[in-house]
């Protein structure tokens, strides 16, 4: 035995001499960063009986899509001290990549997965707006909602009911539902088009319901945006007001929910830990040093920070902008929390800009304050506040404003020949949709098999 009791160091034939190892010494996998989609990868691999090491260099979870409150705000953007008229510290879980999920989506599906949702509660998004002609009008979340929406004209809004009802009614392996229409082969473009409907509403439905981010799909076959529709849409039937919920506290409790998940069934957790190598013998990666330490696995999984450039390529920027104000966003019928989509068609862009917003109700700020985001990707290169335009003009006067710029990076190998298996970073989207897609790569990557997306995600357990 060590002093005080402590059970002594494990020693390894592999440690050189002066080494000792890290935690336990040998897993199945080390994991690198608690940002969500590592501490998802480490809950569903414990789960299934591995050993798992998770490292973060910070002293909180979630990485760079932590939740902060008040004085960590302003310290990791160097803005001095928070005034006092903000209200309390512990009142603000402000996410540095805001994101909302949607309902019936494959993250709601990850979650029951791992039985996460029971250390969470969730709440549904009171709004999803459009901006269109200068305007920001509500994605229409009923029928009766469409009828009377101005997003259309009285016959646009027919044939827009004929095509949701084609869409609710569509089943791929169905043919009888296809009306004659093969959406394998006819694009996005073409099933607008025979529907008859305007180009102004091939825009709306496209970016604020089928959530793709530019115009590239619409010549491309219809099939995945029309299942992307069908998700939006069944989302929307669930709760109602918007197809979106949301954690009560911020999303930094989602990685904390996994993470917990990961501990009940063995694995190992080290907050501050920062490494300064990953090992590797024939060209493959077999553990990490940190210091004096070291620890041995069969892959290293993690976040693209922690590697080397050569395994990882800038993909772009993102600008994320985040406000403070003391009132609600205009023109959203006070709603206590909202999303709107700008298509970057409507604003001279290439890419859409996001603007989310959210109070007190959903325990993000202190009561009477709210925050809102706004987030794109760079296209005016060394003018960021430029890219947010669109979005900041739609927010009235800002209490306080903290901008930054993010490179963002993907992999550049799968991590077949050199066992590292690299996340993407987060996108500029304002939902997790596309970092879902990621996640379930990187989970047949790590594991070889698809994960099961057959769950059905209409169970979450709480009170929406």
């Amino acid at each position: 035995m060590g002093d005080y009791g402590e059970p002594p160091k494990p020693t390894f034939d592999w440690l050189p001499e002066g080494m000792e190892a890290l935690a336990d010494g040998e897993y199945d996998a080390i994991v690198l960063g608690t940002g969500l989609k590592e501490c998802v990868i480490s809950g569903l691999l414990s789960v299934k009986g591995k050993r798992v090491l998770q490292l973060d260099r910070n002293g909180y979870y979630g990485g760079d899509g932590a939740s902060l409150n008040l004085t960590n705000l302003f310290e990791k953007f160097q803005a001095g001290e928070a005034p006092s008229n903000l209200g309390a510290n512990r009142d603000y879980n402000v996410d540095l990549i805001p994101k909302f999920i949607m309902a019936c989506g494959n993250l709601t599906k990850m979650l029951l997965h791992t039985k996460v949702t029971r250390y969470l509660d969730f709440k549904s998004i009171a709004g999803s707006y459009v901006y269109k002609g200068g305007k920001i009008l509500k994605v229409p979340a009923t029928p009766e909602e469409a009828l009377v929406s101005s997003l259309m004209g009285l016959f646009e809004k027919r044939r827009f009911r004929k095509f949701l009802l084609f869409i609710d009614q569509y089943v791929a392996e169905n043919p009888q539902t296809h009306e004659g229409r093969d959406l394998t082969k006819m694009t996005m473009r073409e099933l607008y088009t025979d529907f008859g409907m305007q180009p102004d509403t091939h825009q709306f439905i496209s970016h604020a319901m089928c959530l793709q981010l530019d115009e590239t799909h619409m010549d491309q076959p219809a099939l995945s945006t029309v299942q992307e529709l069908q998700t939006y849409c069944y989302s929307l039937s669930r709760y109602g007001t918007s197809p979106y919920i949301y954690p009560i506290y911020g999303l930094g409790g989602l990685p904390e929910g996994f993470s917990r998940i990961c501990a009940i069934h063995g694995g190992t957790f080290m907050l501050n830990q920062d490494i300064e190598e990953i090992l590797y013998e024939n060209g493959k990666a077999v553990g990490v040093k940190a210091g004096n330490q070291m620890a041995k696995a069969a892959m290293v999984i993690g976040d693209p920070s922690y590697f080397p450039s050569d395994k990882i390529k800038a993909t772009g920027e993102i600008v994320r902008c985040i406000c403070l104000l003391n009132h609600p966003l205009p023109n959203t019928n006070n709603a206590e929390s909202v999303q709107i989509i700008i298509p970057g068609p409507q604003v001279g862009r290439k890419n859409d800009v996001f603007v989310c917003c959210m109070g007190n109700a959903l325990q993000a700020t202190a009561p009477g304050i709210y925050v809102a985001i706004v987030s794109t990707i760079a296209e005016k290169k060394g003018n960021p506040d430029q890219d947010v335009v669109p979005g900041l003009q739609l927010l009235g006067p800002i209490l306080k404003r903290f901008t930054s710029v993010s490179t963002t990076y993907e992999p550049v190998g799968d991590g077949s020949e050199d066992g590292c298996f690299i996340s993407k970073s987060f996108d500029a989207t304002s939902h997790f949709e596309s970092d879902c897609d990621d996640l379930l790569s990187l989970h047949k990557r790590v594991t070889g098999e698809d994960l099961d997306m057959n769950i059905n995600a209409d169970s979450v357990e709480g009170d929406y």
